[in-house]
């Protein structure tokens, strides 16, 4: 059983697998470590990973899948999506779908369709790297600020990817237990170790401080920004670029969507020198209307450009400290990680709020992927991992209402409260005489990314009718390890010897019983289990699942069956070149002028056809050509092995008359010369046929075949093993 962690990254995919001697960090099929986040369709084929970053401008691929799942389950499009399309080199349309012309029909996929692609070539790299075993229980990141549809839309593409996921896990969650698993420095008598973790990925920043001790570690607090990540900065690198080429070479980049993604590849590349050097260089050849272009930032100039963007980066880290409530004098350290995170003034800017220097001492861009392959092996039987604790914080309040209103604690409308460890469990207990709603809603939109709805679902309980006053609804409510909300049971509870009480009232039970306080008479009690029926807003229905499941089967195969289509081909080219060649060479001597021609006429056709209308043929069109070519060759290939087995065959029939007749001395006299005289039929028989071969050109068929040869030596063996006048034991 193969054990694995996902991360699935705004720009890239990282895949890690847990073996018996440690993390690795899977490579594509390109060994690479990395491969970028993007699905491109042509007209019969879907490209993923680094066939769709390469696909050309008219294939232009589908990315920032994170962006568009965030423009799709309830942001206000204001906010975000509507903010992100003018970096998309693609049209968007409603409920953050896409489309794409595939094989004669145009589809429309949803971000999760296009998210469940993505889970699905890293399962593909996964089981490609770790020699063909299944994979199918992993662990795949998410952020922190990911909301219940969210969630829901990565495990249903993970259902669509045939995945088991066994946790979404936060990225930092991940990052610190990769982190503290290893070290035995962190956590001691002294009380436990803190350690800050910042993470600038490519389309947001999140803020997390870790307890460490040697048991385990906890999560304190989440800070973040959703909207703040490496590409704002190219952005602004672009901005610059954009404005400075408009003035100099009059062209508008930013209404040509080829060019704007040249441009922003280039700003990319700019960003990164500037990360290790004073000055950038920006140099495209033919950007737009046919005009070279270049530009010079230097790192000066590009951190007073990135100066609003840098104030943002501290307000994360500002939110989670604030909420750990621990002093910054008390943090071991701050590592920095996160593809966003090399740029130079984004490290002195939290060295002057942390007052220290951030640390680098795990990799930017693997960090999460190996943990989360830890948590993936600490929860699969398949390992046996040390006991080590993981605790993670909930990120934002989730609180429960009726027609009534919400349903409080003693401190506040949460029910389950920011900053508490998860998975978690709630009792509550309502008086109800028939069939209601639970609503669950997030309870502070501070909380949340801006324009984040607070609605996450309703549950309806019922329908049942209360058999009397001190009738009790007691409903069980799950946080579980995704970070998911669920009501789990829910019952009618007749209480007899209970005074009935009119407030509703809410209870911890970590216990997990449902039948309540042991000491009360439990023959006064009657239970009746309700039926729940969950809606959650913006999460696939049962029927979208399976929609998308079988859209997903039918592309599959036809990636497939065009593979298989291309292995045709290119077999079919390989055999045009290759029996070229040894037309010339090996088999020349072995076939006629007038074959030799035949076959080069219809080999320079085949190759022709091929560059021309057989570009883009069906599989059974290439096996066709294949077979019609083999029926010209193979008599002058048949002609030349032949030629070199019967020299073979020749030896061993004449070294098994050797052997017979040395063996047939031991025999009596009539024996003996039973087996000499079979032994010269077979000798003769081969002298005349080799004479009769060597007399005749290497260009026509054999008359003495090399499988000839060797039955004639099955026959003699046969006739010595069981001779007609009886067994000869001692041949």
């Amino acid at each position: 059983m193969s054990v694995v962690g996902f991360d699935v990254g705004n720009d890239t995919l990282v895949a890690a697998a847990a073996r018996q001697r440690g993390i690795d960090v899977l490579l594509n099929a390109e060994s690479k470590r990395e491969s970028p986040a993007a699905v491109a369709f042509s007209h019969n084929a879907r490209l993923i990973g680094s066939h769709a970053a390469s696909a050309s401008a008219s294939h232009a691929p589908f990315s920032s899948v994170k962006r568009l799942l965030l423009g799709a389950t309830g942001r206000d499009p204001a906010s975000s999506l509507l903010r992100d399309l003018p970096r998309l080199p693609f049209p968007v349309f409603s409920a953050a779908a896409v489309h794409a012309d595939h094989i004669g029909r145009r589809i429309a996929l949803s971000p999760t369709h296009l998210l469940s692609m993505l889970l699905a070539y890293l399962k593909q790299v996964a089981e490609a790297d770790l020699g063909g075993a299944p994979v199918a229980d992993c662990v795949i990141s998410v952020p922190c600020y990911f909301t219940q549809a969210q969630r829901r839309a990565y495990l249903d593409a993970a259902a669509v990817a045939g995945l088991r996921p066994l946790r979404l896990m936060h990225d930092l969650a991940a990052t610190a237990l990769g982190y503290g698993l290893y070290r035995s420095d962190l956590g001691s008598a002294g009380g436990p170790t803190h350690v800050a973790f910042v993470d600038v990925g490519q389309c947001d920043t999140q803020v997390a401080v870790v307890a460490f001790d040697e048991s385990g570690m906890k999560v304190l607090s989440h800070g973040f920004d959703a909207d703040l990540g490496g590409r704002d900065f190219d952005e602004v690198l672009f901005e610059h670029f954009a404005e400075e080429f408009r003035d100099r070479y009059k062209i508008d980049v930013v209404g040509n969507v080829k060019a704007s993604m040249r441009l922003r590849a280039a700003c990319e590349k700019a960003k990164k020198v500037l990360s290790a050097n004073a000055e950038a260089v920006v140099n495209i050849e033919c950007l737009m209307d046919e005009k070279d272009v270049r530009g010079v930032i230097r790192r000066d100039e590009f951190e007073k450009l990135c100066a609003g963007l840098l104030e943002r980066v501290v307000e994360p880290c500002k939110r989670a400290v604030a909420d750990s409530r621990i002093v910054l004098g008390s943090l071991h350290s701050v590592e920095l990680v996160g593809s966003g995170s090399r740029v130079p003034s984004i490290a002195k800017v939290l060295a002057g709020f942390f007052r220290r220097e951030p640390s680098r001492t795990l990799n930017a861009s693997e960090c999460v992927a190996r943990g989360c392959a830890l948590q993936c092996a600490m929860l699969s039987p398949a390992f046996r991992v040390r006991e080590y604790e993981v605790q993670d914080a909930i990120p934002a309040s989730i609180g429960f209402s009726t027609r009534e209103g919400s349903i409080s604690t003693l401190s506040s409308n949460a029910l389950f409260r920011r900053g508490l460890p998860f998975p978690s469990v709630k009792t509550i207990i309502l008086q109800k005489n028939s069939s209601f709603n639970l609503d669950a809603y997030y309870v502070d939109g501070s909380e949340l990314p801006p324009g984040t709805s607070a609605n996450i679902g309703s549950f309806q309980i019922g329908p049942f009718q209360a058999h009397s006053e001190a009738s009790k609804v007691k409903v069980k409510v799950r946080l579980n390890l995704h970070g998911l909300i669920s009501v789990e049971s829910a019952a009618l509870i007749d209480d007899y010897r209970r005074d009935a009480n009119t407030a509703d009232h809410m209870e911890v039970d970590s216990s997990g019983d449902d039948m309540g306080d042991k000491s009360r008479n439990e023959r006064s009690i009657q239970r009746q289990d309700l039926r729940i029926i969950e809606y959650i807003y913006g999460a696939m229905s049962k029927q979208e699942l399976l929609e998308a499941q079988e859209e997903e089967q039918q592309l599959a195969y036809q990636d497939k069956l065009m593979e298989r289509t291309k292995d045709r081909k290119n077999a079919l080219e390989s055999y045009v070149y290759d029996t070229r060649n040894k037309l010339s060479e090996r088999y020349r001597s072995f076939a006629t002028d007038s074959e030799r021609e035949e076959i080069s006429a219809n080999l320079q056709q085949t190759e022709e056809w091929l560059y021309e209308e057989g570009d883009d043929e069906t599989e059974e069109v290439y096996c066709s050509k294949l077979e019609e070519l083999k029926k010209l060759v193979d008599p002058i290939e048949n002609r030349c092995k032949d030629d070199e087995v019967r020299a073979v065959a020749t030896r061993e029939l004449l070294k098994c008359i050797v052997d017979h007749r040395m063996a047939a001395k031991s025999l009596s006299t009539s024996e003996r010369e039973a087996v000499d005289n079979e032994c010269n039929k077979s000798e003769q028989w081969l002298r005349e046929g080799l004479q009769l071969q060597e007399s005749l050109p290497k260009n026509v068929d054999p008359v003495l075949w090399s499988y000839q040869i060797k039955r004639r030596e099955e026959e003699l063996d046969m006739y010595v093993s069981f001779p007609p006048y009886g067994h000869l034991a001692a041949v």
